[in-house]
């Protein structure tokens, strides 16, 4: 930025290096925060939201399944509602390990397999960055929601996801069901 090259100039003693790499550092930090703010809604509801049935539960979820929107997933909300939540997407049904980088929220991480059952529930805590993994080698999808709304909401390990309906939220996001192999 023209203010940092002014900044560097002015401050062109080793004697001043300190203070200019301290003007510097505080300055990164409020770009990041001022990010955080403009990019990180306080509500999921500012994404797109798509209506998902988990067996006989209505859910509103924001689908995370490009690499750039499973990275971001939660990170800098303040919340979200009782019956919303944030569906991620692989490819294939592999490991997974979530963690909570830069997520304010207390959530359930709903582990589900490759045919689409709930195979394992685990709690994560806001910021936490030990990481979240599952146990099954077959998981394909994961549905993030609040801490509590699995048991709140009476969902339980079986569960399953409609994959017809994913896949055709895949769809309306511009995205080929067969890429994640699924078919409409």
């Amino acid at each position: 930025s023209s203010f940092i090259y002014l900044l560097t100039r002015k401050m062109n003693s080793l004697r001043n290096l300190p203070l200019a790499c301290l003007i510097i550092f505080i300055m990164q930090g409020c770009k990041e925060e001022s990010y955080s703010e403009k990019n990180g809604p306080n509500h999921i509801s500012q994404g797109q939201t798509y209506d998902l049935k988990l067996d006989e539960t209505l859910l509103k979820v924001e689908l995370a399944a490009t690499p750039k929107d499973r990275e971001r997933g939660l990170m800098f909300r303040k919340s979200i509602g009782p019956k919303e939540g944030m569906l991620f997407v692989f490819k294939n049904g592999t490991k997974q390990r979530f963690w909570m980088k830069n997520t304010r929220i207390p959530l359930d991480i709903g582990y589900f397999s490759s045919n689409g059952s709930l195979s394992e529930i685990h709690k994560a805590k806001p910021y936490d960055l030990s990481g979240v993994p599952s146990r099954s080698r077959d998981i394909k999808f994961v549905l993030e929601l609040n801490a509590g709304a699995y048991k709140k909401l009476g969902i339980r390990i079986g569960s399953r996801l409609d994959l017809k309906t994913i896949a055709q939220i895949l769809n309306r996001k511009g995205l080929n069901p067969r890429d994640f192999n699924l078919s409409e």
